[in-house]
């Protein structure tokens, strides 16, 4: 795309430009920044208490200054550079960007019927209207862990399109009969020259069994755009053909994908919830384990000892979980969640990486309910504690994309030198988290990038 814009003159781009955006207004999907910055001006926050990300304790008595997108310095209140914009957050709360690890973008607000069958320009329009509706909840960042997301990022990135930063992964690589293969019955054998189905020619999904097949469809994804390779190693919950139980790749299949990441400079994240299906990942390279809530200590242990990360949701089969029509995805995720409230106090107990991520899947309507969600994970642990796991400790997990990252920078974090993602709550994040529950009410601020998105202070 640098290539091709370098051809074009800088008259012709902006035209085009406005031309796209112009296009997509009538969906509502243009740029809404409500304030904007004053070139060549640092914008400065004042009045403020906030939490950094990382201490475990709200800070006082320091301003934030931000220029060019990044933050610039935490002088003491009142001594920040004197020729800025001002912007008074009234005592409030102040807290770096949400960002939610395990999100899929394109799958989110859609059935799964839409998701399977309907033209794929019908997924990509809601997605890019979900994606403006993620950013008004403070979710800056998310983690896309499958799906065909590389035109909405780089929607979003050009400006067309409001919405988060995105870490894409492509197409969740699988194999046959796995957590990926959204295939029927009636559609096996599959056979030399058959065509591939409609989930791998949307990129939602990619079928690769031998170790050969596991590395083209690997360097595929690296080839889009991919951040992070996101594989399928074990049975799941939304899938009805393959078991909770299974192991899904052999070790050899797994450590294709990893070593081709790990030529990119960065690494492969696995689906997986048993102890077999974690601790085969882990022997392979896997650097980030998505779920894992049958995990028994065995598992969680090796996962310390190995530096991995764990990607874990509040799966907890209530109000907020994906819709289960049928008995055998029902009867699993009943198994999950009986799980999750072990899976959650090993974890801490044995000090792995945590990092907070919703997996709300094809279930319409169901995305209001992101900042809830993490507001629950205070059942486990101190509200900053909680809030560090879509903050800070996510930020180190997206760090793992190395040079692969697509932003360069430090996330989740109010410090000197990284983006200035930036929220202001009305809420007290030290007492308790139940305000990201309704961030239309709560949430008086919504800064990424150093670009303002909402302002009602």
């Amino acid at each position: 795309m640098h290539r091709i814009e370098a051809d074009i003159s800088r008259r012709q781009f902006l035209g085009g430009s406005a031309a796209v955006i112009g296009m997509f207004a009538g969906f509502g999907l243009a740029p809404r920044e409500v304030r904007a910055q004053t070139p060549g001006r640092p914008t400065v926050l004042t009045n403020l208490r906030f939490f950094d990300g990382s201490t475990l304790s709200m800070q006082t008595g320091r301003d934030i200054v931000i220029e060019g997108g990044r933050i610039t310095g935490l002088p003491a209140a009142g001594t920040g550079p004197a020729d800025a914009d001002v912007i008074d957050c009234g005592g409030r709360s102040v807290t770096p960007g949400l960002i939610d690890c395990h999100w899929h973008a394109t799958l989110v607000s859609v059935s799964q019927i839409a998701a399977l069958t309907q033209d794929i320009a019908f997924v990509h329009l809601v997605a890019g209207q979900e994606a403006g509706a993620t950013l008004m909840r403070g979710f800056t960042t998310v983690r896309d862990t499958g799906g065909p997301v590389f035109g909405l990022k780089l929607a979003i990135d050009s400006g067309v399109v409001t919405g988060p930063r995105i870490f894409p992964s492509g197409a969740m690589i699988s194999q046959t009969s796995g957590h990926g293969d959204f295939r029927l019955l009636n559609t096996l054998p599959r056979m030399p020259g058959d065509a591939p189905d409609y989930t791998e020619r949307t990129g939602v999904a990619a079928i690769a069994d031998g170790a050969d097949e596991v590395l083209r469809r690997t360097r595929e994804q690296l080839m889009k755009g991919a951040s992070q390779i996101k594989i399928m190693a074990g049975g799941g919950v939304t899938s009805i053909y393959d078991p909770l139980d299974t192991a899904q790749f052999l070790q050899e299949e797994m450590e294709a994908a990893v070593r081709a990441a790990a030529d990119w400079g960065t690494y492969a994240c696995a689906h997986v919830y048993t102890p077999e299906g974690i601790q085969r990942s882990l022997r392979a390279g896997v650097k980030s384990i998505e779920h894992g809530q049958l995990a028994d200590l065995e598992s969680v242990r090796m996962m310390r000892e190995e530096g991995a990360w764990w990607s874990i949701q509040p799966f907890l089969q209530d109000e907020d979980s994906n819709p289960r029509s049928n008995p055998i995805q029902q009867q699993k995720a009943e198994e999950v969640a009986r799980g999750t409230v072990n899976a959650f106090e090993m974890g801490r107990s044995e000090g792995v990486n945590m990092a907070f991520g919703t997996d709300i899947l094809m279930n319409p309507g169901a995305s209001q309910s992101q900042g809830r969600q993490l507001a629950k994970l205070a059942r486990f642990m101190s509200p900053l504690e909680a809030l560090s796991m879509a903050t800070g400790k996510a930020g180190g997990l997206l760090a793992l994309s190395g040079p692969r990252d697509p932003y360069q920078g430090r996330l989740g974090v109010i410090a000197e030198g990284a983006h200035a993602d930036i929220l202001v709550w009305d809420g007290d994040p030290e007492t308790d988290l139940a305000f990201l529950g309704d961030p239309a009410n709560n949430l008086r601020l919504i800064m990424k990038g150093g670009r303002v998105f909402k302002e009602t202070l």
